[in-house]
């Protein structure tokens, strides 16, 4: 999809685009490869599209690393992308979206659902669930899974998620890793692990200015005690 890194970096992020920009792309993706499905049934899926970004937000190419969908890892090795590395199984055609994403995969799905549950991912900030969908996505013949996460406390009215609940999630990720580390990294190389993608500078369909504003002076505090090690500097 779209290359987020560069978006953020040569030039100002604009949420409405990217969000604009996410939304075709992933109706082109799931609805616009469907063959031999009658109109009515692909309305149905364009609806159903529809009601999933309203519900879950825009989509996105990865979330942040302390996201609770993607945060079963280890935290030495950050992951952005949901998969096996964070627990699930089964996985396939896989969309995005700021608070859940579709997996369509050709088999009947169960893995998915079951590796889910075997997450048994319970934690105050949010509960991690799946279900099957009752409409076509992606392939006439996949079996489309929507895995989310339901947040415990209010999230913004644009689905951004506040600084009270990021900041607690990214420290309670990055601070134990402390004593393994032998170098910081600067907020240049953990930017869009820190706010997802596609982002800006300090902002992206995650968090806010304000929040990604907050989470840089708090990550640059931490770096610039030592705790890390000496700041590597990427070039």
């Amino acid at each position: 999809m779209r290359d987020s890194q560069t978006l953020g970096e040569n030039m100002a992020f604009r949420a409405d685009e990217a969000e604009r920009t996410g939304r075709e792309e992933a109706e082109q993706y799931l609805i616009g490869r469907l063959r031999g499905v009658d109109a009515a049934e692909i309305a149905r899926s364009r609806e159903k599209l529809a009601d999933l970004v309203e519900e879950l937000g825009p989509v996105v190419d990865a979330y942040p690393s302390w996201h609770p969908l993607v945060r079963q890892h280890n935290a030495a090795h950050p992951v952005t992308f949901p998969g096996q590395e964070c627990g699930y199984r089964g996985l396939d055609h896989t969309v995005l979206f700021a608070h859940g994403f579709v997996t369509c995969p050709y088999d009947d799905g169960q893995r998915v659902l079951d590796s889910v549950q075997a997450l048994a991912f319970e934690h105050p900030a949010a509960t991690i669930r799946a279900e099957r969908l009752d409409v076509k996505f992606y392939q006439p013949n996949a079996n489309p899974i929507l895995v989310r996460a339901d947040w415990h406390k209010p999230i913004a009215l644009d689905k951004t998620i506040p600084l009270s609940i990021a900041l607690p999630l990214l420290l309670e990720m990055e601070v134990p890793c402390w004593q393994e580390s032998k170098f910081a990294e600067s907020w240049d190389t953990m930017r869009t692990c820190f706010l997802g993608m596609p982002s800006g500078a300090r902002s992206s369909l995650f968090v806010s200015q304000e929040t990604g504003q907050a989470i840089k002076k708090i990550w640059e505090s931490l770096i610039n005690t030592g705790m890390f090690g000496p700041i590597q500097l990427r070039k």
